[in-house]
């Protein structure tokens, strides 16, 4: 049977919260939710599409640490505070996964913050 192990880089500015980055269970990688925050300086980007750009590069960052890649991305689950935010978000979306899109669950939503437009978590797989 397979052990959890944790999956952590200091490519990615750490957040406060008791969370890990990711873990991975056998060959899958779990990627917790991620803000639209510069992954080396944590500033908050300006508007949406810069935003989903950092959560989407943070992202990217995990599952490199982790072994794996934007390519092998199953499922995201995306959060959007606006939903006029949506095309800005989607154009840089597809940037990241231009064919053989992954499943993806998208929800609008209020983080209480303002200043936070966007958050995605990823799940994804090891290729041999």
């Amino acid at each position: 049977m397979s052990k959890k192990e944790i999956i952590s880089t200091d490519k990615v500015t750490a957040g406060t919260a008791p969370l890990s980055q990711a873990t991975r269970l056998g060959d899958l990688v779990f990627v917790a939710g991620n803000t639209g925050r510069h992954p080396t300086n944590g500033e908050t980007g300006k508007g949406i599409k810069e935003q989903t750009k950092y959560a989407l590069e943070r992202i990217s960052l995990i599952l490199d640490a982790a072994g794996s890649s934007m390519e092998n991305v199953l499922t995201n689950t995306c959060y959007v505070t606006n939903r006029d935010d949506l095309p800005g978000f989607n154009e840089v979306y597809a940037q990241y996964f231009p064919k053989d899109h992954p499943a993806r669950t998208t929800v609008v939503v209020n983080f209480g913050d303002p200043n936070n437009l966007v958050e995605v978590t990823s799940t994804a797989y090891i290729s041999d």
